[in-house]
Order: structure tokens, then sequence, then C-alpha cells
């Protein structure tokens, strides 16, 4: 039996700690053993198939689509306790059109061979949806119940598949991550090292969604199969009311906490207005800030608005990850708070060197903390020649944690090189031992022979009137798109309510060429105001730079 099995059977056994979820109309909370139970009674079910359902056996992949943790995390055991792996599949939204969702969900089904669907709620009505296009499934409910198993000691080698998650791409070109129960069991003791994570102590909050590694990794598994305690909702309960997320953390004493950068920020001015005595955030020891740039001043007015509610400074934890680790790359100190390098920006930009701040303009970058146990980090050039420290290349990752390799429509595909090198594909630098992330190397702008990332443009078109925060995105555009164009550029597209506006535009689209220009000493070759809700993004709520590329060529921008 694979290590990360055993670790869960303990906790399922023993742990009087469990999870609530139901918040905040009809809260309700299980226990670790309750769960389990409720699990090996779903896994019989499954083993046992049906005249029309293949049964879930060693090997099997099953895709799961529900929203609710309450029947995730009993569905994901099961599927564990028959030796299977799971994939959480991507959830249509009120925008989506089921037929092109069900054939992209066929075209994943196919690519992780998988005979079976979970459906939960909310999605139990896309049943007809399924059965149209001949996806086989059950529905997680009280009849997907059999006579409890007991898994066998070989149930599952720390080689097999655990996981296969979905990359926040395409589903038209679907690439899926295969976390191996070595991996999984790797990356979660060395968050759980990084972390202090405390079994007897620490609650855990979060509304994070599941088909996310964030959510299902750090915020379900992890806390199911050590047994820590857990408050868990669904991203549409945060969504709908983004408080209710520091009343979690008030109500039940929450200890660690996570979210990408947006979600602070948005907090930040929900907490600048909430009544004062209102809330206790000073048993807050770990918001885990990850998944996207993180922006100091974000962070900033985050620890600013929540500070007359007790929240500490220090308790932010800036992290790296992805999903080729299970989730975890490096995490910041505990209770250092946000720690940010400030360097020259002329030196990064062309001479691609981290030097500590000069005279003239600067960059700022958060430092995400040394790697986590078992991890190691190294950055190179073009050539793959290993850098030194603050010189900036191309971060590789080596480990027990590092996927062996995705599965694709076209078959899979390893991932590490011959000495289990992994390039990660972000550019980066090194410094007392800490890694720091600049950028996509994908997404790099090139000018003048110098580099310049995206996440400082975005910055500072952010800052100007009339722009949704969250909402800007800078694309490279280059040499010849337009027709005329004779060297490298970029676009910048945002956000506004004003949209549509032409003389709003107008004004709109001067502010924020200011205000790029002064920051990065280049001039946007095209400024585009889109509506609320029109800039592609991930499953996870991640701005999306290639597909709004696309979207800007097909404008004809």
């Amino acid at each position: 039996m694979s290590r990360f099995l055993a670790m869960l059977l303990d906790s399922a056994a023993h742990s009087p700690r469990g999870m609530t979820t139901g918040e905040p109309k009809q809260p309700v909370r299980r226990t670790w053993p309750e769960v389990h139970a409720i699990a090996r009674r779903m896994a019989g079910a499954l083993r046992a198939g049906t005249a029309d359902v293949p049964p879930v056996e060693h090997g099997s992949a099953v895709g799961v689509l529900a929203g609710d943790p309450a029947a995730i995390a009993p569905a994901a055991q099961a599927v564990w306790l028959c030796g299977g792996s799971i994939t959480m599949l991507h959830q249509p939204t009120a925008r989506t059109d089921l037929a092109a969702w069900a054939k992209d969900t066929v075209t994943v089904l196919r690519m992780i061979d998988a005979r079976l669907v979970l459906l939960g709620a909310p999605f139990d009505g896309l049943a007809p949806v399924l059965t149209e296009h001949g996806i086989p499934f059950r529905v997680i409910d009280d009849d997907l119940r059999g006579d409890g198993i007991v898994p066998s000691a070989d149930v599952a080698s720390e080689d097999d598949t655990v996981l296969l998650q979905l990359t926040s791409g395409s589903t038209a070109e679907p690439k899926a991550v295969r976390i191996t129960h070595r991996n999984l069991y790797a990356n979660m003791q060395g968050m759980i090292e990084a972390s202090r994570l405390a079994v007897e102590r620490d609650v855990m909050v979060s509304w994070l969604p599941l088909f996310h590694d964030m959510g299902m990794v750090g915020f379900l598994t992890t806390p199911m199969t050590t047994g820590v305690e857990l408050v868990t909702v669904t991203p549409a309960d945060f969504l709908s009311r983004p408080l209710l997320w520091a009343e979690l953390i008030s109500k039940y004493g929450g200890t660690v906490t996570a979210a990408p950068n947006f979600a602070y920020a948005v907090l930040a001015r929900q907490l600048a207005r909430a009544e004062e005595g209102s809330l206790d955030l000073s048993t807050l020891r770990i918001a885990l800030n990850g998944a996207e740039p993180i922006d100091p001043d974000a962070v900033e007015a985050f620890t600013r608005a929540g500070a007359r509610f007790g929240l500490r400074p220090e308790s932010v934890l800036a992290a790296y990850g992805m999903a080729e680790t299970a989730l975890g790359v490096s995490f910041a100190p505990v209770e250092k708070g946000l720690e940010v390098d400030t360097i020259d920006a002329e030196q990064l930009e062309s001479h691609r060197r981290a030097v500590p701040t000069g005279d003239g303009p600067t960059r700022r970058f958060p430092r995400l903390g040394p790697p986590l146990p078992g991890i190691e980090v190294r950055v190179v050039d073009d050539e793959g020649r290993v850098l030194g420290e603050r010189e900036v290349g191309v971060l590789q990752l080596r480990g027990e944690s590092v996927t062996p390799g995705y599965l694709t429509v076209d078959g899979p595909v390893a991932t590490q090189d011959a000495e289990g090198w992994f390039d990660t594909g972000d550019e980066g630098y090194l410094v007392d031992g800490e890694v720091v992330v600049c950028g996509r190397r994908k997404d790099v702008i090139i000018m003048g022979g110098r580099n310049i990332y995206p996440t400082d443009i975005e910055r500072a078109a952010a800052t100007a009137d009339d722009v949704r925060a969250g909402n800007t995105v800078a694309v490279r555009m280059l040499a010849g798109e337009d027709g005329g164009r004779h060297r490298e550029s970029f676009a910048v597209a945002v956000e506004s309510r004003k949209a549509g506006d032409a003389e709003a535009e107008q004004l709109i689209k001067k502010d924020v060429t200011s205000r790029v220009v002064s920051a990065v000493g280049a001039r946007p070759a095209e400024v585009v105001v889109l509506p609320p809700g029109t800039l592609p993004k991930t499953p996870s709520g991640k701005l999306r730079r290639s597909a709004t590329a696309e979207l800007l060529r097909k404008r004809g921008a």
C-alpha cells in the first residue's frame, strides 16, 4: 500500500477532527472517520459496477463533476480505495455552451482513458447531456452505496496514478498532469513541514475550487489525509459574498487559509467597509498567497484593512507552486510576512541580472521562499548552463514531488530530462536560497534588447481611472502581426464599465498609456477597452494571456 493511502486510512480510523460544509445556510460537520465510512460504502458500489457502468478497479481513471465538497471528499476516497485515480473535470458555467462543453469533456475522458464520471450537485442536472453524448456516469447520492470494502495491501503502489490534474488551458487541446502516490505524499510532507502544520491546533478555511490543485490537494486532500479540521465552502459562495471568507475564519478560529492574489484584493475592499468589531482575524497564522503573480500593493491593502480585526501582517505567506509538483514548490518562511526584492529595472531587462536597487527605475518581486523539503531548484540559461545567484534564467525542478509526465490527446509525454530535471517555463532567479519568479518565459516582451514582463505593465494599467481591478492583460505582439510592425511590441487589454462610451474609452486609453510608459518606459502599440466579463480566464479565475492575444487578433488590434 502506498504511503499516501496508509496515512489516509490512519486518519480515517483515529481522527476526532473533520470537515464542515454547507455554510452559511446549513452547516454540517462530519468527522473524518464518518467521511471515510461513506467512502467505503461508495467504494463497494463502484467496485461492483452495474449492467451499464464498468466497475472501478486498480488503474481505473474516473472523472468527477461535482461542486459540493461534502460529496467530493468521500467520492475521491472511494476511487482511491478501489485503486483508481480521479480527474476533476472542468465545470460549465451559466454562459457555457453545453454542446461544446460535452464535446470537450468527451475528448478529456478519452485522453485519460476514463470510462466513468461521478456526477454530483450542482451538476446532476447535466445527466441528460452526458447520456446524449454516450458518457457513462453514476450520481453521487444515497444510491451509490454498497458493501463497505477494506482496501488490500496491494491496492496501490507508489508509482500508481492518484490524480490526473487538468491544466488551466483550453479544454479543446487538453493536457493532464499525472500525479503518482509518490508525488502526492512527498509534496504533502514538504508542505506540512514548511508550513509547520499542526494537526491538533490548525483549522483550515477554504473556498477554493476543487478542480484546481490548490483547492483539491491543499485544502481537501491534505486535511483529509492528515486529519486537520477543515471548513470549506464553494467558489460561488465566496464570489456572491466575499466577506463570508473572513466571517468563517472569525467564527471557526481559522488558522490557515489560501487564495490567489486577486482574492486578497477583493477581501481588502470588503474589510475596509466592514463594521468595527464584527470580525476576529487574530487566529490566522497563515494566509497563503499563490497560484498567480503576487502584487505587494494588494497584500499591503489586505493587511492594512485587516489590522483593525486583529490580522497580523506576518501571517501572509508567499508561495510558488504548480500542478506538476502536485501543488507546492516553495514557501516563504512562516511568520515573516511578505518580503519583496527590489531590483534595478535596467539590469534586469537588459542584462538579465537581479541587482539590488539602483538609482533609476526599479522592479519589485516577492521572495517566494526556499524550495520545499525534497525539491531542488536551479536556474539555467538558453544553452542549459547553470546560473549563479541573482542571474535570471529558466527555473528547473527536481525531486520526488515532480510529475513523471503528462497525458495528452497524442499520448503520454515525459516531463523530466535524463537527470530528472523539469523545465517549468518560468523565468526567475535565486537569492539567499529563495526562489523569485519574474514571469512566464513565453509571455516576456522583448523590445530594443529589453526583457519586459507583462505583470509590470498590467499593474500599471490597473491603476488607471475606470479600469476594473484585476482585469488587465498585456500581450506581446510580434513583428508583422498587424501587417506593418517591424519589431515586437505589446498591446494592453483592460475591462471597464464604461466600455462602449467612445469619449470615456479615449480617456481610459490615454490614462493607461501614460501610466504604462511611466512604469516601464515603453509605449503600448494598442490599448483596448472591453466590457466586464470579456477577458478570457481559466476555470480557476486566472487571466489567460494567450487567449487574450487571440481575442485581440480577432478584433483587429
